[in-house]
């Protein structure tokens, strides 16, 4: 069963029939096996204590009722002798021998046979136990049931396979169990399994072969079932695989390559012009862009008409690989010449899903053999003489060509010495023509040349012979010409003494060209004929002999031609054959035939004359010299008028006729009938096709005809059973070497096919026979139409045109003419191109057909074909089989264009570079739209209309011409390149255009809009702060330190030509100092340090301000040098050169990022560091690079100063003062900052010699005056120097003024002022706005590192107040941090008297992940000024803040413990000088201590180690002494803890005080929206110590302020919480008994409380009226009762009744007086500053209220409001409603009720409705 399996499987039969011939691709698949199969198991064999045993025994393929023995081998496989013990098995059913001791021996084996007897049919377990000394092991015993299991892979992948193509893949199937196994397959299409089904063998295999076969282009994933066993188990197999289309695409070279000019054949391979009978080669390329192989086929077009299989491709079938090309060749091997040709391949995939269609062109061209003269002429020589003339024949082709002269030169007058011959393409050989005369006679004959597939050649050769006794007239060339012309007019037939005779009788005339003619009036006004232009074809087949046509009646008439004597092996009795020769003209004509001597063939007689009209009889004899030989020759002879022998006979030379020649061909052998004839050996070259040609009309064809033997070839071709077969020549014979070219004509009269067979018999033998077969037929007028006549157009707009192909194709051999007649009413709506042309043969060519609609209706439109040869002649009578009908159908529409997006933004788009966007232009109508589009730009923006006027349009679209089809829609791709940082607006229009007119219909449309922006990228500086040794830099100064302003500014421009040489960062430079390309240079001043300090560091907030995203980096000078060879370094260096290279060795600057990226709207912080190792100034330049952006160098600067230096760093040694107007009567002060870098104080003094100097220039006028002269800055702060600048005229004033520094280096500054005219420049001086000097918005979380804290504002700019103001900001302290809180406090930074500034909260807390508000207060001064403060806040954790404060207290405690306890021992009396010595050193560090309580280095009892501060000793020079010193005093001392180090944040605040005249003239409505705030007489003066305080002298202050109430209430002990609790429990025991306590808080309650009735209640209203109504007045009248009297005043001037009920008019004088009197009191508490800063105040803490719970979230601001309607108050008498009690005045704006309070309104009801936020 196996067997037969195999059989099938190796069997191809099955495989091929399903592969269908497409290709395979084979994938062996593998299978997973077990790791040990059955076999093995029995044979793994372990070692357990040098005993090796197998570990388990199996019994397989067992069966009831015998015995199976197995053994079981034990080897000692150790150096030492083994004893061993075993159990046998538990079981009856294994049985071994009787157990006894093993004693085994190094490397001997024991076998214990091991029997298994089974009884029942299940499987059976047991084990053999092993025991020796060192443990025990076991052998495990099995007994399996025999089972079925086939091994094969769970799953297979199959390759990707093409459509209809197949693929193979194979596996191995394993019967792993132990029986027999039979297998089957279902497979479910379109897989298959070969062999589907078998049988196995236990441990047998198969291999399956999966073959996969698709039909469809889909992912297959099926499941193969293996059923297999008694129980046809099942057993799945996964099958995955992917199909696909094959895309295959003929490419065709480019050089052999043409327009094919329709979009039919786009691949056409043009073979050019090749030369007949040879073969060319051309490749194309079938290109598979798919991922599956691809067999395909390569076919022919079949025509079922004649063709001349002129192409032919050797490549049926083949197979693409995926992704692959193949290279296919095809051949051309033309066989007419002049003629082109036209064929078509089709390239088709398996299935023939899809095909691609190649064109063929090829011409066939020919040799171009011509002659130097149509003649040869000798003139006259003697009898017994001979000439010879040389005669070039040219071929002009790169074609061999075959000639052959039609002349026996063995025979004739003439002789050439090259008759036949093979001329190589373009050359020239020299032929020598003979002329060897053997009788006194005029000698003329005219010799054909045959050429090989060219038309023959007709060479003239005369020559007159004289003798002695006869001289006849010599011929001329002239008298050649004009006796062609007279055989035209039919006068050769008369001798020429008759022509004399006529000539002389006037019966003949000579015309203009000097021939005879007759006279006109026998002519019948006719002109005489001429000579006509003969075709060389016709010339040579219509002799009268080869056919029964002649051009001209025969002068001499032959009865036959051709003799063929047949067999003459009887030498003596060869009998001669007859010839009659006819003279045809009315003269009497002499014959002379030319025999040869030595030729075997003669004629006679040889001479003889013959009258007019008569015949005369010849025989033609044979005489062969020897038998067995072929004999062949062609005798010539002439005949010439009698009375030419002799030139007297000649009276008129213009009489002169030449000689006629005629020839006869003749041929025999000698060879007996017994003998072989020669066996001929040639080769023969002949086309079986005639040339196409129409129907009667006569077609040629040449046949090549070579001797490659050693002896002639006699020849002669038998046209009995081709009678429309004319062949020229019918016999010959052909000399050895040489060839023969035959002729061939017909004249096909049917359409069809016609097959001619001609024989050729060679050497007269007829075994030697060539059968010749050609075919003809005559080509008709056929033209295919595509669609049956029938063209349909698509739905048309109305105006436009639409065009499709229709192809008319030429189904014949022969080239047409066509021509198409449209009615001339339909060729404005129909038009054609081309309209007329030729088409090739089998050409199929596609033509454009227009069809423009002028109404939205449909159309039915009838035109026409005509075809017609460049034989016929086409007109209007043409016949109708030239005439080809066609209908038109088309319909009219109307449709427009819109987009799907009518206006597109495409955003930001940066300089310099592209970006595309797509438009979607949709077509609503039912017809193809052709449209034209065109853009218009429009560019805004901060520019001049004229300087971008004449800017190239920015956008291109990708295409600008197209068609969107009916109800479709089409993708126009823009691409947009802004050239400048403007806004552009790009319009696009559409119009549409017709095919016909070439103008655009209708104008243009406007479809959508394009927007964009042309965009450097950005960044900015948006916040700064310093760690380190700048950490004390305000931010203000920062920013003038390092030009932050100015890098903004210039980071906002354009980049310049030059920065844009390299877009991105480069190593473009061979220097060390590499070349600047950019004009914007700024210094970066990172300030000023003590050597060996902090680092220097700025943290800075790089924000992409833009919209695009940026990458930006820093380069130092080695960033940008090109990393050279060694050899190629410069070994000299200059001092610049020198210090860059120091500076970057060391690392004294560093960037960390050097490098990022931004998105828009991003920020990132970097830090910029200067490390201070050396002395003196640091200067790197340093190139900020923005790719495709600006390139600015920066000089970094930094100083580090000696410890002990006084320093102050200047930023600049000019500064510029604010331009002040003239005129102004109090100038404001002006800031100038000093900075302090160093660590000592600096004392300086500003010299003001100078600023009296320039007080004299000015008539004593004080421009510059410096309030501050001296001062004293402590270390790593800030002094402000207070000027003022007056100008007296408007014009630039200028100072220099040195600032000396006391043991420090003076510098001299240049202080500027500008005055102006405020009247001149007026609103162009914008001076006087004060704005931030930060103009960045700063980026509030920006932080020092490892800070979690940060301000809402940065910077807080109150901007221009008037004097006398108060002005608060409200902001925000932010902790960040999830688990520290922190503790903060505020204090001034810099020192100015002018200004007053609270801060509250001043210190606080801030626990984790909550905020504080903060609020800052500035008081302005009487005198204008400019404010510029920097505040300081500390900040520190709490956690070190708080084990800080637990270490100082136990330090203290130790300290005041051992201040007090002290122990004498006698041992240390004598130590006297050494206690005092240390008491010294003791007062020094302990300033609180007395020296007798230091002495407590000597103590009895061993306490924790003395206190002392840290001192500095002098170190030794030793190291290891250093460290062993610091260890030892670390034991003995115990340092008093350090405070942490705080964490600084900077908060400038800036602002500009103007007087109030000038602030009311700059800013006249502004004033309102300030509190001019009033200090009270006897408040004291503001103590500004608080301001004063140095950093470093302010934390004993903070650690008293820094701890809250609540901690230290925390740490009270038990008795004092008691106290607090009993005292607090009296007094509200005594509050809750105390009734007039209960009635307060009753009227409390009672009482409302609106924003607006602060100061009103009830009760005081009631006591009141009490009062009033006893007569008694308060002294003090409360704001209440004022407004309550004030608005009664009021309705009493307007003669009203008060709501009170006071309606008595005649009211006694003295309440008048006492009304009076209260109101000026009211008027008076009013404008009391107490009351102002009280209401003030109440409205300040409201606000701020509102605006603290707004950003806790507890009140929202920006919600809508809700209406609430409450009833009307119902008034008592003599007591006002709370609407009436209040009544603002002009004097109470600062009270008006808030935006955020409710509001109240009435309605008609009387209602009041309330309007509160929702």
């Amino acid at each position: 069963m196996l067997t037969q399996v195999q059989r099938c499987t190796s069997s191809s039969d099955p495989l091929q029939r399903l592969c269908h011939g497409g290709t395979t691709q084979k994938v062996a698949v593998p299978i997973r096996r077990p790791l040990v199969s059955n076999l093995r198991k029995t044979k793994e064999r372990s070692t357990f204590w040098g005993i090796e045993v197998a570990e388990t025994l199996y019994w397989c393929r067992w069966y009831l009722g015998k015995e199976f023995t197995k053994h079981l081998t034990l080897k000692n496989i150790c150096l030492k002798t083994q004893k061993l013990r075993f159990r046998p098995p538990t079981t009856r059913f294994f049985i071994t021998v009787f157990p006894q001791p093993i004693i085994l021996s190094p490397g001997m084996s024991l076998t214990l046979p091991i029997i298994f007897r089974p009884l029942e049919k299940k499987e059976y377990e047991d084990s053999i136990l092993f025991e020796k000394p060192e443990g025990e092991f076991s052998v495990a015993l099995y007994a399996k049931l025999p089972r079925f299991s086939l091994l094969f892979p769970d799953s297979i992948q199959l390759p990707f396979c093409a459509v209809h193509d197949c693929t193979k893949a194979a596996f191995i199937l394993h019967n792993d169990g132990d029986v027999y196994t039979c297998f089957n397959w279902e497979v479910p299409t379109p897989f298959n399994f070969i062999p589907s089904h078998g049988m196995l063998d236990p441990g047998q295999e198969c291999t399956i072969k999966v073959i996969f076969q698709p039909h469809a282009a889909l992912v297959h994933d099926v499941s193969a079932t293996c059923s297999f066993g008694d129980n046809q188990e099942q057993k799945p197999m996964r099958l995955t695989a992917v199909a696909k289309y094959p895309h295959l695409l003929v490419k065709v070279p480019e050089d052999a390559c043409e327009d094919a000019g329709h979009r039919h054949f786009r691949d056409v391979l043009c073979f050019g012009s090749v030369a007949v009978g040879s073969t060319a080669e051309r490749y194309v390329e079938i290109c598979n862009l798919s991922v599956v192989k691809a067999p395909f086929r390569i076919e022919r077009s079949k025509e079922s008409m004649l063709r001349d299989c002129d192409f032919s491709c050797g490549v049926t079938q083949a197979t693409v690989s995926a992704g692959g090309k193949l290279i296919i060749p095809l051949h051309f091997r033309p066989h007419i010449v002049g003629m082109k040709n036209v064929d078509y391949f089709t390239v088709a995939p398996a299935g023939n899903v899809t095909h691609s269609v190649l064109k063929v062109t090829g011409s066939c061209k020919g040799p171009g053999v011509s002659l130097q003269h149509p003649f040869v002429y000798f003139s006259c020589i003697n009898l017994g003489e001979s000439l010879t003339q040389p005669l070039n024949i040219t071929n002009t082709s790169d074609v061999p060509a075959f000639y052959q002269f039609d002349i026996d030169s063995r025979q004739s007058i003439f002789s050439f010495d090259h008759p036949c011959g093979i001329l190589a393409g373009m050359s020239t050989i020299t032929l020598k023509v003979t002329f060897q005369p053997t009788y006194p006679m005029i000698y003329y004959r005219r010799v054909v040349c045959l050429v090989h597939h060219q038309d023959p050649l007709f060479l003239d050769l005369l020559g007159t012979c004289h003798s002695d006794t006869m001289k006849p007239e010599i011929l001329k060339l002239k008298d050649l010409t004009r006796y062609r012309t007279h055989m035209a007019r039919g006068l050769t037939f008369y001798p020429p003494d008759v022509l004399s005779t006529m000539l002389r009788e006037h019966k003949l005339l000579v015309d203009e060209n000097g021939a005879l003619t007759l006279p006109p009036e026998m002519l019948e006004d006719k002109p005489p004929e001429e000579y006509p232009s003969l075709d060389p074809m016709v010339e040579y087949f219509h002799d009268g002999v080869s056919s029964d046509l002649t051009v001209f009646p025969p002068h001499v008439n032959l009865s036959t031609k051709e003799f063929d004597f047949g067999c003459c092996a009887k030498l003596q009795n060869i009998q001669p054959l007859p010839l009659c020769l006819t003279n045809c003209t009315k003269g009497k004509i002499t014959i002379k035939w030319t025999n040869k001597p030595e030729s075997p063939f003669q004629v006679a007689p040889e001479s003889c004359d013959i009258p007019p009209l008569k015949s005369m009889a010849f025989c033609v004899t044979f005489q062969p010299p020897q038998l067995n030989s072929l004999y062949a020759a062609e005798l010539e002879g002439f005949a010439f008028y009698k009375v030419l022998r002799h030139y007297n006979n000649i009276e008129e030379p213009i009489t002169m006729c030449p000689s006629w020649n005629f020839t006869i061909r003749l041929r025999g052998h000698t060879f007996e009938p017994w003998r072989q004839h020669f066996i001929p050996q040639y080769t023969l070259d002949c086309n079986k096709v005639f040339p196409p040609v129409c129907q009667n009309t006569t077609t040629y064809c040449s046949m090549l005809l070579c001797n490659t033997g050693t002896t002639a070839i006699s020849f002669s071709m038998n046209l009995e059973n081709c009678p429309s077969i004319l062949v020229k020549p019918h016999s010959g014979f052909i000399p050895p070497g040489a060839h023969q070219i035959f002729i061939f004509s017909t004249c096909p009269q049917e359409t069809s096919v016609q097959q001619h067979s001609l024989s050729l018999h060679l050497n007269s033998s007829p075994s030697f026979t060539k059968e010749i077969i050609l075919q003809s037929s005559a080509e008709p007028l056929s033209l295919l139409l595509e669609g049956d006549g029938s063209l349909y157009f698509k739905p048309t707009c109305v105006g436009l045109s639409s065009s499709c192909t229709f192809t008319i194709k030429n189904s014949t051999r022969l080239p047409m003419f066509f021509r198409w007649k449209i009615h001339q009413s339909d060729k404005k709506r129909l038009s054609v191109q081309p309209a007329e042309g030729t088409i090739l043969p089998n050409e199929a060519l596609a033509q454009t057909w227009t069809f423009s609609p002028s109404e939205e209706i449909k159309y039915l439109l009838r035109t026409w074909v005509m075809v017609w040869r460049d034989q016929e002649i086409l007109d209007d009578k043409a016949p109708e089989s030239v005439r080809y009908p066609l209908r038109v159908i088309g319909e009219g529409a109307l449709a427009t264009i819109t987009a799907q997006e009518e206006q597109l933004d495409v955003g930001s788009i940066l300089v310099g570079k592209t970006q595309s966007c797509e438009l979607v232009l949709l077509n609503n109508g039912s017809c193809s739209l052709k449209y034209v589009l065109s853009v218009e730009q429009k560019i805004t923006g901060p520019c001049a209309p004229e300087e971008v006027a004449n800017d190239p349009l920015a956008i291109e679209l990708d295409h600008y011409r197209g068609t969107i089809p009916a109800r479709g829609k089409i993708l126009l791709r823009a691409t947009l390149s802004p050239a400048r940082r403007l806004h552009y607006t790009w319009t696009v229009f559409y119009a549409l255009f017709p095919v016909k007119a070439m103008e655009l219909l209708g104008g243009k449309q406007p479809v959508c809009i394009v927007t964009a922006t042309g965009t450097y990228p950005f960044i900015c500086i948006s916040d700064a702060c310093g760690t380190g040794s700048a950490r004390g830099i305000s931010k203000l100064h920062l920013w003038r330190l390092l030009s932050l302003e100015t890098l903004n500014k210039y980071l906002e421009r354009d980049p310049t030509a030059q920065e844009l040489t390299f877009r991105v960062p480069t190593r473009h430079s061979t220097q060390r100092i590499p070349p600047v390309y950019t004009p914007v240079m700024l210094d970066f001043n990172f300030g000023a340090a003590p050597v060996r300090s902090e680092p220097s560091t700025v943290v800075l907030m790089l924000q992409n301000n833009g919209e695009m995203p940026v990458n930006w980096t820093f380069l130092f000078p080695s960033d940008q040098k090109i990393d050279m060879e060694y050899w190629a370094e410069s070994a000299e260096f200059d001092p610049s050169e020198l210090h860059q290279m120091r500076i970057q060795d060391n690392q004294l600057f560093s960037i960390c990022p050097k490098a990022g990226n931004l998105l828009p709207g991003q920020e990132q912080s970097i830090h910029l560091s200067h490390r201070h190792d050396f002395i003196g100034t640091d200067r790197l330049p340093v190139l900020l690079k923005i790719d495709h952006g600006r390139e600015i160098l920066l000089n970094f600067i930094g100083v580090t100063l000696d410890l002990e230096r006084h320093y102050i760093h200047f930023t600049s040694t000019k500064h510029v003062f604010t331009p002040i107007a003239i005129g102004t009567c109090d100038p404001p002060k002006q800031i100038y900052e000093l900075y302090n870098g160093g660590s000592t104080k600096v004392v300086y003094e500003i010299q003001v010699d100078a600023l009296m100097k320039v007080q004299e220039e000015n008539y004593q006028h004080a421009v510059f005056v410096c309030l501050r002269p001296k001062g004293e800055i402590g270390p790593g702060l800030t002094a402000h120097t207070e000027w003022i600048f007056s100008p007296l005229e408007a014009k630039m004033y200028s100072v220099d003024v040195p600032i000396h520094i006391l043991e420090g280096d003076s510098a001299l500054i240049t202080f500027q002022g500008i005055g102006y005219d405020p009247h001149v420049m007026n609103e162009a001086a914008q001076f006087d706005t004060m704005v931030s000097p930060v103009t960045a918005p700063g980026s509030a979380k920006l932080t020092v590192p490892r800070l979690t804290v940060y301000l809402s504002q940065p910077r807080i700019c109150f901007g221009n107040i008037p004097v006398y103001s108060k002005c608060s900001r409200l902001f925000f302290l932010n902790n960040t941090s999830e688990k520290e809180a922190i503790v903060f406090t505020w204090y001034t930074g810099t020192a100015n008297a002018t200004v007053v500034l609270n801060v509250v909260p001043k210190t606080g807390i801030v626990p984790a992940g909550e905020s504080t508000h903060c609020v800052l207060t500035l008081h302005t001064s009487e005198n204008p000024c400019f404010y510029n403060v920097d505040l300081v806040c500390e900040i520190f954790t709490q956690k070190p803040l708080d084990q800080y404060e637990k270490e100082l207290k136990e330090w203290e405690t130790e300290k005041a413990r051992q201040a007090v306890e002290f122990i004498i021992t006698a041992k240390d009396l004598n130590l006297k000088k050494n206690v005092k010595e240390c008491g010294k050193r003791s007062s020094k560090s302990l300033e609180s201590a007395k020296p007798s309580k230091l002495l407590t280095e000597i103590r009895k009892y061993k306490t924790l180690p003395p206190i002392k501060n840290n001192s500095v000793p002098n170190l030794p020079a030793s190291h290891s002494q250093r460290r062993q010193m610091r260890h030892t005093e670390a034991e003995k001392l115990w340092a008093k803890p350090e405070p942490p180090l705080p964490f600084l944040m900077h908060l400038g605040v800036t602002a500009r005080s103007h007087s109030v005249d000038d602030f009311l003239n700059n800013f006249p409505g502004e004033l309102p929206q300030h509190f001019l705030y009033r200090q009270l007489k006897k408040t004291t003066p503001r103590n500004n110590a608080s301001d004063k305080t140095p950093l470093n002298n302010s934390r004993s202050m903070r650690r008293t302020t820094l701890v809250p109430n609540w901690q230290e209430l925390a740490n009270c002990s038990k008795q004092e919480a008691q106290l607090v609790t009993d005292v607090l429990s009296t007094v509200i025991k005594g509050l809750l008994e105390e009734s007039q306590f209960h009635e307060a808080v009753v009227r409390s309650i009672a009482e409302p409380t609106p924003y607006f009735c602060q100061f009103w209640s009830e009760e005081s209203a009631k006591l009141h009226n009490k009062k009033q109504s006893s007569g008694t007045s308060p002294t003090t009248p409360s704001p209440e009762v004022s407004t309550k009297d004030r608005r009664e005043d009021e309705n009493t001037s307007r003669g009203e009744v008060s709501p009170s009920g006071t309606s008595d008019a005649a009211e006694s004088l003295s309440t008048i007086i006492r009304k009076e009197h209260f109101r000026e009191q009211r008027e008076a508490i009013i404008r009391m500053p107490a009351y102002t800063n009280l209401t003030e105040l109440v409205l300040d803490n409201a606000i701020q209220n509102i605006l603290v719970e707004a950003s806790c979230g507890e009140v929202v601001l920006t919600s809508q409001p809700r209406i609430i309607a409450i009833p009307p108050l119902v008034c008592q008498k003599g007591i006002s409603s709370a609407e009436s009690c209040y009544r603002p005045t002009l004097s109470e704006p600062l009270i008006a009720p808030l935006s955020c309070t409710p509001s109240e309104m009435k309605d008609s009801d009387r209602q009041r409705h309330i309007s509160v936020p929702s």
